[in-house]
């Protein structure tokens, strides 16, 4: 018998879609070898529940089964009590609507997933740690405040039945606000804050999101550094001139660019903000990112 796994799988992933395809992957890895056993979610945050409770029992093997937010939920179960020992493994059977994070070892999705695990094909990978003022999440993808987030938050909160009509109707309703504003930010080796105005700003371990958008194309998964990528107050029709650019990753030449690996991040903010964070949106007092270098071995 091959390494035994705990499946923590999201039936709605994928409008549905992660449950009916289940059943072949999990039998293809059984035939291998694997053993692998399945835990369902039912609710939102359920995935952090489970996984929490496998570790203290003693699982360090998992598969999160679903999108990015799947994987985003179970690193949060396994993250703080995780820390200082020896790193849980994490496998992904991406079935959902975003994998953002398996884009950078390839474009094959489910195949490459399952030829990996059966492989047992694993690398370090570092897990970033966002403390805010109401306590810490832990992810393994990017963290984005603003253009990004506003997308994704008005999305997630107006338009998440909409399918892919809801991810363009929140595009175009960004666009017309296009609220360009201050994140004040302190990254390493800086002595003040940054609080000019930008589009945007991310904090990547990986370089992609939204599937096969660029956003980091120097991030590195196990280089010990969090890529932080800021775009300063473009317009509306210089953003759309260069949005090719984002799926290539050639708009961190753009003027008003910037992108350092760095191991912190400071946030001097007045308030809450929107932030995207591997897939999730959330409403966050951040107050300090640092990188917890290779706590992490993911299948890919």
């Amino acid at each position: 018998m091959g390494q035994s796994y705990l499946a923590i799988t999201n039936p709605a992933a994928g409008g549905g879609r992660g449950g009916k395809l289940l059943g072949t992957a999990l039998n293809r890895l059984r035939d291998a070898g694997l053993e692998v056993k399945v835990a369902t979610t039912h609710s939102r945050g359920h995935a952090t529940e489970i996984a929490r409770d496998a570790y203290h029992q003693g699982t360090r093997h998992f598969i999160a089964v679903g999108g990015d937010g799947t994987s985003y939920e179970v690193v949060n179960g396994l993250f703080p009590q995780a820390l200082g020992k020896e790193p849980p493994t994490l496998g992904f059977l991406p079935l959902g609507t975003g994998n953002s994070f398996l884009r950078d070892f390839s474009d094959r999705g489910v195949e490459h997933a399952i030829e990996s695990l059966i492989a047992s094909k694993t690398r370090s990978c570092d897990v970033m740690r966002m403390r805010h003022r109401a306590g810490e999440i832990y992810f393994i993808n990017l963290l984005s405040m603003g253009f990004s987030a506003d997308v994704a938050t008005l999305r997630a909160r107006r338009f998440s039945h909409w399918g892919e009509l809801g991810y363009f109707t929140s595009i175009f309703l960004t666009l017309a606000r296009f609220n360009r504003r201050s994140f004040p930010v302190r990254v390493e080796g800086q002595e003040q804050f940054d609080d000019r105005r930008c589009l945007f700003v991310t904090f990547n371990n990986s370089k992609f999101t939204g599937g096969t958008m660029m956003i980091a194309p120097r991030a590195q998964v196990g280089d010990g550094l969090v890529e932080y990528v800021r775009w300063g107050p473009i317009g509306r029709l210089g953003l759309i001139r260069n949005l090719p650019g984002l799926y290539d990753g050639s708009h961190i030449q753009h003027p008003l660019a910037e992108c350092k690996a760095v191991r912190r991040v400071e946030f001097k903010l007045g308030a809450p903000v929107d932030v995207m964070v591997d897939g999730e949106v959330l409403s966050l007092y951040c107050e300090q990112l640092d990188v917890l270098p290779g706590a992490l071995n993911v299948v890919a």
